[in-house]
Formats: C-alpha cells, structure tokens, sequence
C-alpha cells in the first residue's frame, strides 16, 4: 500500500455514500476521493458540493467525480450502491435485486486493474459481500463488509445508556448476519475488564443489573434499522461513520478489532460463509478473525445465522 497517498474510491452517491463521503471528508481519513455513479450528474454535484466545503476542513483533499477505470490506484474501493430498502423489507428480500446491480460494478472495477481492497456496504450485506469476493476473485481477506459493526456500535451505546458508563468503555459484539439472526454473546461483554453478566448478581453497593433489560437491549439492536426506516424512510448516518472507522483501519494499517463481514475458514466451525465476526482490520484488509469462546447455546446461535446466510447464496450466482 503506498504510503505517499490514500485513495478510495467510492461507488454509489446515495445518502449511504455520502454521508460517508462527508464523514471522510470531516475526519480527514484519505487524501483522495473518487465519486463514481450511474448518475454522472449526480457524483459531479456531490464532489462541488464537498469541495466547497474544503476552506473549513482540518486538512486538504482531492475530491472528484470519476469513473471505473479511476480505481487502478486506489487502496479502498467502498461499494454503497444498490436499490433502497423499502418499508418492512428485510435485507435478505433485497438480495435478488442487488445481486445484479452488482455485476455491472465489480467486473469494470477489476478491468481497471484495481488490486486494493473491498469494503461493502450494500444490504444483504453478508451476502453481497460473499457476491463481490465470487465475482472480483479477490483472495477473502482482500474482500469485506461493513457486517455488524454499527450493530455493536448501536449495541454499545444502548448499554452505556443502561449502565451509565461511556459506550468506548463497553466491549460487547454482535455477531452473524446483518439482520433478523444476529444476535449478541452476553458471555464476551464486558465494562472495561467486568464481565457484564457478572454485574446480574448484585453485590453490597452496586447497581443490579436485569438480565431482561439485557435481552430487551438486544432486540432494540436487532430491529434498530426498521425503526429509523419507518421514522424517516432510510439510515445512513450511523453506516457512514462505521464505514469510515472500518476505512481508518485499514488505511491506518491499524490491526483494530473491529466486528465486520469476513469468510469463516474453519473459525467457529463454520466454512466457506461470509458473517459479522470480530476481526484484526489492517493494510491487508482482515488479517485474521478473532474468534471468541461462545458458550454452547451462543455457538447454536450463530451456526442457526450461518445456516441463514449459507441458504441465502445458494443459487444467486
């Protein structure tokens, strides 16, 4: 990876790939941004737009609308494009129509002779994930998804909320797929070093801690997206600074652990399925994925969401 310059290249300008654009922009994460769109007009506008916003910004940034043959240097090339999710949709009922949308993107990206990473964020993310790494013949590790990690972040805050501690002080995940068969390993979650389900047993002078109110958080997660998507018709805000922690990583060369789509080679038991796993994120994209020891029932858990996303693939390609 070069050192001298950090390009990414961003496909789709919807309100996912811009407030990722503008997120990029206002924490200085790359030196050079391409905006790339079926919409030509549309990606010239947003560059103005941002442009003139550059006299405020901590620091410089090239920022232009391009085309496929522009991502042959980049480091990132960050697929939001896809058809909205409607209403009362689930992200898997949007697999069919995206997985098309796809193939007219990633063959001209790989024709340009980009040779970065891939970072996905299209829904079914898990599943499209899988799609890009089939189609581009990317090695795995060079081929990611923005996964669960703005669930874990969603699962953070609600618990810092809950427990009157700062969110950067939770560790907790959630892991599987983006959607209905997530779910959280109360077992991994801790308050600093505390495991939490160890702060359930009230001890002389400290706050019981409901095991209900934990599994009521855990839905609040799981059906986080409907809510805001009934409330104003999308997200995109909480996707665009996950999408730009996860571009820190990797153009930070960082090794962060960080809860994203990732090919499973055997960890948790699972084989050849792309799911929301901790993972080490550097230069090279995922290094390794940190498997956790889950109890018995948490293990069922996640083998049931890979059981998901396993069917889900099958025949799309």
């Amino acid at each position: 990876m070069r050192v001298d310059k950090r390009k990414v290249a961003l496909v789709g300008c919807g309100l996912v790939g811009m407030s990722y654009a503008y997120c990029l922009l206002n924490q200085t994460v790359c030196d050079e941004l391409v905006l790339i769109d079926v919409n030509k007009q549309r990606a010239m506008g947003e560059a103005m737009d941002l442009n003139h916003g550059l006299a405020f910004a901590a620091s410089n940034m090239e920022i232009y609308q391009g085309d496929y043959k522009d991502c042959i240097d980049a480091d990132l090339v960050v697929i939001c494009a896809g058809v909205a999710q409607k209403p009362g949709e689930s992200r898997l009922d949007l697999l069919k129509r995206n997985a098309e949308v796809f193939r007219s993107i990633i063959d001209p990206v790989t024709r340009s002779g980009f040779n970065g990473i891939f970072l996905v964020a299209t829904n079914p993310v898990d599943v499209m994930t899988r799609i890009t790494c089939a189609l581009s013949g990317f090695n795995a590790g060079r081929v990611l998804g923005s996964g669960t990690a703005l669930d874990t972040a969603r699962l953070r805050y609600l618990l810092g909320q809950y427990l009157h501690v700062d969110p950067r002080n939770v560790h907790a995940y959630v892991m599987g797929e983006h959607g209905d068969s997530e779910f959280v390993p109360w077992s991994q979650a801790m308050v600093a070093t505390r495991p939490i389900l160890e702060l359930c047993h009230k001890a002389p002078g400290e706050e019981s801690i409901s095991r209900e109110k934990l599994s009521e958080i855990a839905d609040q997660v799981r059906g986080a997206a409907y809510q805001i998507i009934d409330a104003k018709q999308a997200t995109y805000y909480g996707i665009g600074m996950a999408l730009t922690r996860i571009t820190k990583a990797v153009l930070g060369d960082e090794n962060s652990v960080l809860t994203v789509t990732a090919m499973l080679r055997g960890e948790y038991g699972q084989r050849d399925v792309f799911a929301g796993v901790p993972c080490v994120i550097n230069g090279s994209g995922v290094r390794r994925v940190l498997e956790l020891p889950l109890t018995e029932e948490e293990a069922k858990q996640f083998s049931a969401s890979c059981q998901t996303l396993q069917e889900s693939f099958e025949g799309v390609l």
